[in-house]
């Protein structure tokens, strides 16, 4: 919604207003307007569209999620190095259901920005292994799956690690 420099300044006056209420003796006031302020950090980091368009994707809901993704006019400049790298994720896997071409370049690309949490890197290197194996490119197929089964600790994509398996053995 906001520039993500916007979302610092906001926050900052706000800050002050409730350093203020302080001065003033109105708590409540200020440790309300401090919470306020907390939210326009909370969003600095974690990008509202972005969650959003997780939501959506929860709920399979592609269109929606790419909806939300489209509100990003800019993601090189609007997002922050982390947020950029699972707007890629995200573009990735719905794009992954039409073009391979397009999926693989945006995967690769949140790869390279760097995500948050070993699953998202695991299932990421799950989909570009699948793609790689569409391709006929099992060595590579087989260290992506290698390195998604080590990423995967809370055994989440042991099913889909190992139909995969079965089915480079098939290659």
């Amino acid at each position: 919604m906001f520039h993500r420099n916007i979302k610092l300044i906001i926050a900052g006056l706000i800050f002050a207003v409730a350093v203020w209420q302080f001065t003033e003796s109105n708590i409540g006031n200020g440790i309300f307007l401090i919470l306020i302020a907390l939210i326009f950090i909370l969003l600095y980091f974690k990008n509202e569209f972005i969650l959003l368009a997780f939501l959506k994707l929860r709920k399979q809901d592609f269109e929606g999620a790419q909806k939300w993704l489209s509100y990003i006019k800019n993601p090189n400049t609007a997002l922050i190095r982390k947020q950029n790298g699972y707007y890629n994720y995200l573009q990735g896997i719905m794009i992954s259901q039409t073009n391979l071409n397009a999926a693989e370049k945006y995967l690769k690309r949140a790869l390279e920005l760097g995500l948050n949490m070993d699953q998202d890197v695991a299932m990421t290197k799950l989909q570009l292994a699948g793609i790689a194996m569409t391709r006929r490119r099992k060595l590579e197929a087989t260290k992506l799956l290698g390195e998604a089964k080590k990423l995967d600790k809370q055994n989440m994509l042991k099913d889909q690690i190992k139909m995969m398996k079965d089915q480079l053995k098939k290659i």
